[in-house]
């Protein structure tokens, strides 16, 4: 992707909608990748999504605003809270990582449900983000 677009610089919504979906394909990115990738950049180009707007935004607002784009869930705010806004008090239950990492933790023979997991991880507040570092790291 990036040799398409002359770089990590070249990377733009611009260059991206530019793009012929064929040769993104040829990248290696799947059809509906192309899809959501295309409609995150048509939301940033006409100010439905403000990217830089966001770090002024509460985590829900965050979640609301990235999940309205075609293809972007709930883990992928929460991913962008953790991992680009740098929220430290995100707990991703609807990760496999946690999951697997909260069952190994506490021992529980089958995988727990999100509200379990979130009582579990009460005590953690408010850095439930480090908190699922190092589930994830559990797993290694």
């Amino acid at each position: 992707m990036l040799a398409l677009v002359g770089g990590q610089d070249g990377l733009t919504p611009e260059s991206l909608l530019a793009l012929a979906p064929s040769a993104v394909r040829a990248a290696g990115v799947s059809g509906p990748k192309i899809a959501y990738l295309r409609d995150l950049a048509t939301h940033v180009l006409d100010g439905r999504l403000d990217l830089h707007g966001l770090q002024h935004l509460t985590d829900d607002e965050v979640v609301v605003a990235i999940t309205a784009i075609k293809g972007f869930g709930r883990w992928s705010a929460e991913m962008f809270l953790m991992f680009c806004l740098h929220r430290p008090d995100v707990f991703p239950v609807g990760d496999l990582g946690i999951v697997k990492g909260v069952q190994q933790l506490t021992g529980m023979k089958g995988r727990p449900k999100p509200r379990t997991m979130l009582r579990a991880a009460e005590s953690w507040k408010p850095y439930r983000s480090v908190a699922s570092w190092y589930l994830w790291r559990l797993l290694e």
